[in-house]
């Protein structure tokens, strides 16, 4: 290749950063996915100090996926047929009073159950809010700037895991409460809210009037004739499933590697450094050439690294594998929001996202509650390496039954080779 060529292929790194709306967006899914980070580490530590049970970690998971199981596609439907802005206004006011709640019982030292219940109001609120999010980006940015954008909208999101698990483990260790982190949590919901309001944007079709399970089967029947897109989403959701390791980092923290709050802080943000390192990389390197073969081998590396964290006992090799899976994983994130931009159309992007939420929420929720549930049975360390070599099996079973994976050249589907 010339060095014109390779001129003509280079992409500006912050291209999508510079519409003004987008900038918004950024800004407010960041200050939102800071306040999530940091009340996930809370709630995974003050439950883990209260019962030390491994299952009860694994719980989190589980009553925050169920509502997203079985209400994402509803909410899909919803979101396609109604004002989107509406619906995000509803949600994150529910997701406000939700972390409030939490504080609330963080205070008092309120029951288990209670606490429980505002964690599956949490998974409500989600499951109307993703279908009706996913349409912002279209707002923001042309066609052209969707590769940009979902690599820039990765990256708030691994900032966020980055600088959201320190401060909740600095807090944890100085204050020896979390109480606070939850009504942190409480106000960047208000703070993205007001972000979304200030955003205008290009408007986007609403699918035309229908029956709601008229509305769901299409929506069904767009992912199942799209087989790239739902390769993807059922490679990402099996094997962040399996390989889900995060979940068990607080009994990591104290029983295997003997670091405490402030360590489990520091291997929360890890993953999402490795991310945004690899979020930095692919926003300056041209095009992806073979995209699909990019994403099989990730997700199989991805699998590599979880088992030899897994066995690891050391804390900086921990670190290292955490760094590897993060940065593996956000080729993977960013491969799939990017179809789902390029290849969807806008009447149908809150069915689709309502699709994609249901696989990232069994991924990483009910990920969650199959890791605590296995090292509850058989000891963390069976539950993480057992679940690397799984990820490896999913790998090489997705690119058996979907071929077409491996096929795909560049994201855009224009040149998948036959």
């Amino acid at each position: 290749m010339t060095d014109t060529n390779f001129n003509n292929t280079r992409r500006d790194p912050y291209a999508a950063l510079r519409y003004p709306e987008f900038r918004l967006l950024f800004v407010g899914r960041l200050i939102a996915s800071l306040g999530n980070q940091m009340l996930s580490v809370a709630i995974g530590w003050e439950l883990w100090l209260r019962t030390h049970d491994a299952f009860s970690l694994g719980l989190i998971g589980l009553v925050q996926v169920i509502p997203v199981i079985l209400l994402s596609l509803p909410g899909g439907h919803v979101a396609d047929q109604y004002n989107r802005r509406k619906i995000i206004f509803i949600t994150q006011i529910l997701l406000f009073f939700c972390s409030l709640g939490l504080a609330y019982l963080s205070f008092i030292q309120g029951p288990l159950l209670l606490i429980y219940l505002c964690l599956l109001g949490i998974g409500v609120a989600r499951a109307f809010n993703e279908p009706a999010s996913a349409t912002l980006i279209p707002q923001t940015v042309p066609p052209e700037m969707f590769t940009s954008a979902a690599t820039w909208s990765s990256s708030s999101w691994q900032l966020a895991s980055i600088i959201g698990p320190a401060i909740a483990g600095l807090i944890a260790a100085v204050m020896e409460s979390v109480t606070i982190i939850y009504l942190l949590d409480a106000v960047a919901a208000l703070v993205f809210l007001a972000m979304v309001l200030l955003i205008k944007g290009r408007p986007l079709a609403l699918s035309p009037k229908a029956d709601t399970l008229e509305s769901l089967a299409e929506g069904l029947r767009f992912m199942r004739g799209n087989k790239v897109i739902l390769a993807a989403i059922t490679l990402d959701m099996f094997a962040v499933m399996f390989g889900g390791a995060v979940t068990l980092l607080p009994v990591y923290a104290t029983d295997i590697l003997h670091v405490g709050s402030q360590g489990l802080g520091l291997m929360r943000a890890a993953p999402s450094i490795g991310s945004l390192i690899s979020a930095f990389i692919l926003t300056h390197l041209p095009p992806m050439k073979q995209a699909g073969k990019t994403l099989l081998w990730a997700v199989a590396g991805f699998g590599l690294a979880t088992i030899f964290f897994g066995f690891s006992t050391n804390f900086w090799l921990s670190m290292t594998m955490l760094l590897v899976l993060g940065a593996l994983d956000n080729i993977s994130v960013v491969i799939r929001g990017t179809l789902l931009l390029t290849r969807t159309p806008d009447e149908m992007r809150g069915r689709t996202s309502a699709v994609n939420s249901i696989f990232i929420g069994v991924s990483n929720e009910m990920g969650g509650f199959e890791s605590g549930s296995v090292a509850a049975l058989f000891g963390p360390i069976a539950s993480v390496i057992s679940g690397g070599i799984l990820t490896i099996l999913v790998v090489l079973g997705v690119a058996k039954i979907w071929p077409e994976i491996g096929k795909m050249t560049t994201l855009d589907g224009l040149t998948d080779e036959n």
